[in-house]
């Protein structure tokens, strides 16, 4: 089977899909909004969507007037097909191709968004590297949301193995630089009908 950070394989499964036939498509991302501006967030604040590709959560940041949002995902594909859907608007947003276990940020951000990449992360190595891009990239103070497969969620995902979260595990994973503040359990149906139980968390670097 082939690793989660390979690009190739995520090439194939946005080119194959569009946006409504992949398992994660939602076209409100309400928990996330809720979890990432509740405090609120100026609207200049930098904030980095990390895996999102083909997400409406860009969209959504837009419409309420942030004007620093980045998006990174490792196929480049998931990020054309935002940047189609935002025409005009695409130019509004700074898009990274990379691989979040080997990038390094150039600035630092005020917010952190993943939903469902860390749960891709099945090794130790990739996770320790994933935590140092985050503590890297953001600043004291910043608001990092991330959502996993909750413990009873799917075991794979898109043919990969996950690593599903409590959101005690989770803040045990991400470890003392980042402190829990809140959590959800959230069920979503895909658009084939199924359910899956995620858990989103949501921490402040101190």
């Amino acid at each position: 089977m082939e690793p989660a950070s390979s690009i190739e394989h995520w090439q194939r499964v946005y080119a194959a899909r569009s946006e409504e036939e992949l398992s994660w498509y939602e076209p409100v991302p309400g928990i996330s909004l809720d979890l990432l501006l509740t405090p609120s967030l100026q609207k200049d604040a930098k904030i980095l969507d990390v895996g999102g590709g083909a997400s409406h959560l860009v969209d959504a940041l837009l419409d309420r007037g942030f004007t620093q949002v980045s998006v990174l995902d490792i196929a480049e594909s998931a990020l054309e097909k935002s940047h189609s859907r935002l025409a005009e608007k695409a130019s509004w947003v700074h898009w990274i191709v990379a691989d979040i276990t080997q990038w390094q940020s150039e600035k630092k951000y005020n917010a952190w968004h993943d939903r469902a990449v860390f749960h891709f992360l099945t090794t130790e190595q990739d996770r320790r590297a994933y935590r140092a891009a985050m503590e890297n990239a953001l600043l004291p103070g910043g608001i990092v949301v991330i959502g996993t497969f909750a413990l009873d969620g799917p075991e794979r995902c898109s043919g990969l193995p996950v690593q599903r979260y409590s959101p005690e595990s989770l803040s045990a994973e991400l470890g003392d630089a980042f402190r829990w503040t809140a959590s959800r359990k959230v069920e979503h149906t895909t658009q084939a009908g199924k359910v899956q139980r995620f858990q989103f968390s949501r921490f402040v670097r101190d």
